[in-house]
Protein backbone atom coordinates (compact mmCIF):
# COMPACT_ATOMS: atom_id res chain seq x y z
CA UNK A 1 0.00 0.00 0.00
CA UNK A 2 3.02 2.70 1.01
CA UNK A 3 4.83 1.65 -2.77
CA UNK A 4 1.26 2.89 -4.24
CA UNK A 5 1.29 5.87 -2.61
CA UNK A 6 4.91 6.81 -3.11
CA UNK A 7 4.19 6.32 -6.43
CA UNK A 8 1.03 8.26 -6.56
CA UNK A 9 3.16 11.31 -5.06
CA UNK A 10 5.99 11.13 -7.46
CA UNK A 11 3.17 10.87 -10.64
CA UNK A 12 1.35 14.11 -8.60
CA UNK A 13 5.12 16.22 -8.25
CA UNK A 14 5.89 15.11 -12.48
CA UNK A 15 2.75 16.69 -13.48
CA UNK A 16 3.42 19.93 -10.97
CA UNK A 17 7.24 19.89 -13.00
CA UNK A 18 5.66 19.67 -16.16
CA UNK A 19 3.39 22.31 -15.71
CA UNK A 20 5.76 25.18 -14.42
CA UNK A 21 8.10 24.50 -17.14
CA UNK A 22 5.15 24.47 -19.89
CA UNK A 23 3.98 27.76 -17.95
CA UNK A 24 7.53 29.49 -18.21
CA UNK A 25 7.89 28.16 -21.82
CA UNK A 26 4.31 30.13 -22.42
CA UNK A 27 5.08 33.16 -20.68
CA UNK A 28 8.80 33.31 -22.32
CA UNK A 29 7.02 32.68 -25.48
CA UNK A 30 4.33 35.93 -24.98
CA UNK A 31 7.09 38.22 -23.87
CA UNK A 32 8.95 37.46 -27.47
CA UNK A 33 6.36 38.18 -29.46
CA UNK A 34 5.19 41.00 -27.58
CA UNK A 35 9.08 42.56 -28.08
CA UNK A 36 8.49 41.27 -31.91
CA UNK A 37 5.65 42.93 -32.45
CA UNK A 38 6.46 45.89 -30.75
CA UNK A 39 9.71 45.81 -32.63
CA UNK A 40 7.65 45.40 -36.33
CA UNK A 41 6.02 48.39 -34.75
CA UNK A 42 8.67 51.05 -34.13
CA UNK A 43 10.93 50.02 -36.81
CA UNK A 44 14.11 51.04 -35.77
CA UNK A 45 15.72 53.00 -38.68
CA UNK A 46 19.96 53.10 -38.19
CA UNK A 47 21.79 56.26 -37.14
CA UNK A 48 23.09 59.11 -40.14
CA UNK A 49 26.46 60.05 -40.11
CA UNK A 50 28.03 63.24 -41.49
CA UNK A 51 31.80 64.18 -42.01
CA UNK A 52 31.56 67.65 -41.45
CA UNK A 53 35.78 68.43 -42.14
CA UNK A 54 39.27 67.18 -41.23
CA UNK A 55 41.82 68.92 -40.43
CA UNK A 56 45.49 67.92 -41.28
CA UNK A 57 48.41 68.88 -39.14
CA UNK A 58 50.69 65.90 -41.23
CA UNK A 59 50.93 64.14 -44.35
CA UNK A 60 54.71 62.51 -44.95
CA UNK A 61 55.29 60.28 -47.44
CA UNK A 62 58.78 60.95 -48.08
CA UNK A 63 60.53 57.90 -46.44
CA UNK A 64 59.63 54.52 -48.50
CA UNK A 65 56.99 52.53 -47.93
CA UNK A 66 56.42 54.68 -44.86
CA UNK A 67 53.59 57.21 -43.69
CA UNK A 68 53.38 59.66 -41.41
CA UNK A 69 49.86 61.00 -40.61
CA UNK A 70 47.81 63.55 -38.15
CA UNK A 71 44.16 64.07 -38.63
CA UNK A 72 41.32 65.64 -36.63
CA UNK A 73 38.09 64.48 -37.92
CA UNK A 74 34.62 66.28 -36.79
CA UNK A 75 32.11 63.24 -37.22
CA UNK A 76 28.00 64.12 -36.11
CA UNK A 77 25.67 61.50 -35.33
CA UNK A 78 21.79 61.83 -35.84
CA UNK A 79 19.01 59.27 -34.00
CA UNK A 80 16.68 59.49 -36.85
CA UNK A 81 14.06 57.21 -34.75
CA UNK A 82 10.91 58.96 -32.37
CA UNK A 83 10.71 56.27 -30.45
CA UNK A 84 14.24 54.31 -29.93
CA UNK A 85 17.51 55.38 -28.52
CA UNK A 86 20.95 54.19 -29.17
CA UNK A 87 23.73 52.96 -27.26
CA UNK A 88 27.09 53.57 -28.78
CA UNK A 89 29.31 51.01 -26.74
CA UNK A 90 32.42 51.25 -28.91
CA UNK A 91 33.84 53.34 -31.47
CA UNK A 92 36.80 52.74 -33.11
CA UNK A 93 37.95 56.02 -35.73
CA UNK A 94 40.77 55.47 -38.27
CA UNK A 95 41.70 56.52 -41.95
CA UNK A 96 42.17 54.17 -44.41
CA UNK A 97 44.09 54.68 -48.41
CA UNK A 98 42.80 52.54 -50.95
CA UNK A 99 41.36 49.78 -48.26
CA UNK A 100 44.59 50.24 -46.52
CA UNK A 101 44.90 51.60 -42.96
CA UNK A 102 47.32 54.38 -42.65
CA UNK A 103 46.66 55.54 -39.10
CA UNK A 104 46.32 53.57 -35.72
CA UNK A 105 42.50 53.45 -34.04
CA UNK A 106 41.13 56.06 -32.25
CA UNK A 107 38.44 54.98 -29.51
CA UNK A 108 35.20 57.56 -29.39
CA UNK A 109 34.27 57.00 -25.53
CA UNK A 110 31.00 55.51 -25.17
CA UNK A 111 27.54 57.31 -25.28
CA UNK A 112 23.94 56.96 -25.05
CA UNK A 113 21.78 58.86 -28.14
CA UNK A 114 18.13 59.75 -27.10
CA UNK A 115 15.12 60.23 -29.64
CA UNK A 116 16.53 62.75 -32.44
CA UNK A 117 19.27 63.64 -30.64
CA UNK A 118 22.88 64.57 -32.37
CA UNK A 119 26.30 64.17 -31.15
CA UNK A 120 29.19 65.89 -32.70
CA UNK A 121 32.68 63.86 -32.23
CA UNK A 122 36.22 65.18 -32.80
CA UNK A 123 38.62 62.77 -32.44
CA UNK A 124 42.40 62.72 -33.27
CA UNK A 125 43.55 60.11 -35.56
CA UNK A 126 47.23 59.73 -36.83
CA UNK A 127 50.23 57.06 -37.39
CA UNK A 128 53.74 57.52 -36.77
CA UNK A 129 55.77 55.98 -39.53
CA UNK A 130 53.06 53.22 -40.82
CA UNK A 131 54.17 50.77 -43.20
CA UNK A 132 52.10 51.20 -46.41
CA UNK A 133 52.36 48.29 -49.39
CA UNK A 134 54.77 49.37 -52.07
CA UNK A 135 51.71 49.70 -55.06
CA UNK A 136 49.43 51.83 -52.61
CA UNK A 137 52.65 53.98 -51.77
CA UNK A 138 54.14 54.76 -55.29
CA UNK A 139 50.10 56.02 -55.52
CA UNK A 140 49.85 57.74 -52.36
CA UNK A 141 53.25 59.75 -53.30
CA UNK A 142 51.43 60.89 -56.64
CA UNK A 143 48.55 62.18 -55.00
CA UNK A 144 51.00 63.77 -52.52
CA UNK A 145 52.78 65.84 -55.09
CA UNK A 146 49.46 66.32 -57.31
CA UNK A 147 48.20 68.26 -53.84
CA UNK A 148 45.32 65.72 -53.83
CA UNK A 149 44.14 62.64 -52.10
CA UNK A 150 40.69 60.66 -51.62
CA UNK A 151 41.02 58.89 -47.67
CA UNK A 152 38.13 57.44 -46.22
CA UNK A 153 37.06 57.82 -42.44
CA UNK A 154 36.02 55.02 -41.08
CA UNK A 155 33.93 53.53 -37.70
CA UNK A 156 33.82 50.39 -36.58
CA UNK A 157 32.04 49.99 -33.53
CA UNK A 158 28.63 48.16 -31.77
CA UNK A 159 25.45 49.31 -30.83
CA UNK A 160 22.43 48.95 -29.07
CA UNK A 161 18.67 49.75 -29.35
CA UNK A 162 16.50 51.02 -26.76
CA UNK A 163 13.16 50.75 -26.57
CA UNK A 164 11.13 51.72 -23.34
CA UNK A 165 12.64 49.32 -20.75
CA UNK A 166 13.88 46.82 -23.07
CA UNK A 167 17.26 47.06 -24.31
CA UNK A 168 18.19 44.81 -27.72
CA UNK A 169 21.57 42.81 -28.14
CA UNK A 170 24.95 44.48 -29.46
CA UNK A 171 24.93 44.70 -33.52
CA UNK A 172 28.45 45.42 -35.22
CA UNK A 173 28.27 49.17 -36.38
CA UNK A 174 29.96 50.31 -39.94
CA UNK A 175 30.60 53.66 -41.34
CA UNK A 176 32.29 54.72 -44.19
CA UNK A 177 33.67 58.66 -45.00
CA UNK A 178 34.83 59.44 -48.11
CA UNK A 179 36.74 62.32 -47.52
CA UNK A 180 38.48 63.85 -50.50
CA UNK A 181 41.40 66.41 -49.43
CA UNK A 182 43.14 69.14 -52.35
CA UNK A 183 46.44 70.18 -50.66
CA UNK A 184 47.71 72.42 -53.30
CA UNK A 185 47.63 75.79 -52.48
CA UNK A 186 45.70 75.62 -49.41
CA UNK A 187 43.05 77.42 -51.12
CA UNK A 188 40.36 75.19 -49.91
CA UNK A 189 41.28 74.73 -46.71
CA UNK A 190 41.57 77.37 -43.27
CA UNK A 191 44.74 78.18 -41.51
CA UNK A 192 44.82 76.54 -37.96
CA UNK A 193 47.45 77.98 -35.77
CA UNK A 194 50.91 78.19 -36.65
CA UNK A 195 51.74 74.61 -37.18
CA UNK A 196 51.18 74.88 -40.93
CA UNK A 197 47.53 72.42 -39.96
CA UNK A 198 44.64 73.26 -42.15
CA UNK A 199 41.11 72.71 -42.03
CA UNK A 200 38.77 71.50 -44.85
CA UNK A 201 35.16 71.88 -44.59
CA UNK A 202 33.43 69.07 -46.20
CA UNK A 203 29.93 68.65 -45.20
CA UNK A 204 30.13 64.91 -46.42
CA UNK A 205 27.41 61.79 -46.15
CA UNK A 206 28.54 58.77 -44.64
CA UNK A 207 27.56 54.97 -45.36
CA UNK A 208 26.21 53.25 -42.52
CA UNK A 209 25.33 49.61 -41.52
CA UNK A 210 23.97 48.01 -39.24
Amino acid sequence: MSVKECDLHKGKKRKIFQRIFWGIIVFLFIVLVTILIIWAILRPSKPSFILQDVTVYAFNATVPNLLTSNFQVTLSSRNPNDHIGVYYDRLDTYVTYQSQQITYRTAIPPSYQGHKEIDVWSPFVYGTNVPVAPFNYAGLSQDQSNGNILVTIKIDGRVRWKVGAFISGRYHLYVRCPAFINFGTRNNGISVGENGAFKYQLVQSCSVSV
